[in-house]
């Protein structure tokens, strides 16, 4: 079996409620689909996390030339060749992003040639179901308690549906973040997982006061509270609070994970598979975790290729310490508006009332809508 062909396609899709982070307004989704074809007439899919016509160009320009007439198989080899290729120029980011999505794409491949799913290539399953937790909650309006009111009927919502556990965002100023995680914390009760998130949107001084604030309200994790390349400020910040803090959805590859778990910096670590350097560098970061007895629970923000991918991941993430009461990563699931996420897939990954069913089709156990992704497509 050799590929024949690479294509990048660049999705985007407007949405008529837009929401903000910290750090912008969202009023559109974007993706980065690649599509690998084989003489075997076998299609491989993968997802790339990062802006998507900066991905496509890395792709088609520089690692489509070199996977074109090679044996999909050779996972580990190809992986080592894409990145040595732009090694020099791209030890992360964009060039990391572009590899993470033909990664995926290749061990869709793989497990499509044997008939398995990739979790169990790659040794699995651990686990066939896995908790959910609904990433939403973003500020929906500029106005305070318009927002908030908001906010609170979006949560109601999520406890509806069955999710024990949901994500907020704050790095909105001092009072407002603190108000809206009282708010929520009322909201959703004692016994529902509540996590924050900043999207680096603190320095340390602020982060340090927002997690003292914070913290008798049961904080389940405190996520990028400060610049991706702080790593003394997330210790600092880390030492200063009982909330555990997250991070790594910013950082690439085995590399920088082992500065970040040598550093002791961070309790959670947030690798995404679409972005850290595909499923195969995201199970070798799994495994240095396990090693620093750091969790691991996968950051996921894409198309729902790169949610299945996510899935075959989590079925094979090691368990941090087993025993009856062990904690279970994670599931990251995207409750914001997208047109393409799961509306790309002809089954869509299962959740039901906040657990999520791993895909055991071959490969990452999913179809792709033709016509939804050209619906979505743009540019030549």
């Amino acid at each position: 079996m050799k590929i024949t062909a690479v294509r990048a396609h660049v999705l985007e899709a407007p949405i008529e409620d837009r929401f903000a982070f910290s750090q912008a307004w969202v009023d559109r989704r974007v993706g980065l689909v690649v599509e690998i074809e084989t003489d075997a007439g076998l299609v491989g899919w993968g997802d790339g996390y990062g802006p998507p016509w900066a991905l496509a160009t890395v792709i088609e320009r520089y690692y489509a030339p070199r996977l074109v007439g090679r044996s999909p198989l050779a996972g580990d080899a190809i992986w080592e060749e894409l990145y040595n290729a732009l090694r020099d120029h791209g030890q992360r980011g964009i060039a990391v992003q572009a590899l993470s999505a033909v990664d995926i794409a290749l061990w869709d491949l793989r497990g499509k040639h044997f008939g398995a799913p990739v979790h169990v290539l790659m040794g699995g399953p651990v686990r066939t179901e896995v908790q959910a937790y609904a990433t939403g909650l973003y500020r929906r309006s500029d106005d305070r308690q318009t927002n908030h009111r908001l906010l609170r009927a979006e949560a109601e919502g999520y406890l509806q549906a069955g999710f024990r556990a949901m994500k907020t965002k704050v790095g909105f100023g001092f009072q407002d973040d603190v108000a809206l995680v009282a708010m929520l914390r009322e909201t959703v009760g004692p016994e529902v997982e509540l996590f924050v998130d900043a999207n680096h949107g603190c320095d340390t001084v602020q982060a340090k006061r927002l997690a003292r604030a914070i913290e008798p309200l049961g904080i389940g994790w405190f996520e990028e509270p400060v610049e991706p390349e702080d790593l003394e400020g997330y210790r600092e910040v880390r030492a200063s609070t009982s909330i555990p803090i997250a991070g790594g959805e910013c950082s690439f590859t085995r590399h920088d994970f082992r500065r970040i778990l040598e550093a002791g910096a961070i309790d959670i670590i947030q690798p995404d598979t679409a972005s850290c350097g595909g499923l195969t560098e995201a199970k070798r970061i799994a495994d240095m975790a396990w090693t620093h007895g750091v969790r691991y629970n996968p950051h996921v923000w894409g198309t729902g290729i790169g949610l299945a991918a996510a899935m075959q991941l989590l079925a094979v993430l090691p368990t941090s310490a087993p025993a009856f009461g062990a904690h279970q990563p994670l599931l990251e699931y995207d409750s914001t508006p997208h047109p393409f996420r799961q509306g790309l897939l002809v089954e869509p990954v299962r959740v039901e009332r906040g657990i999520a069913h791993v895909p055991s089709g071959p490969g990452l156990g999913i179809e792709i809508r033709r016509d939804v992704l050209e619906r979505w497509r743009v540019g030549p």
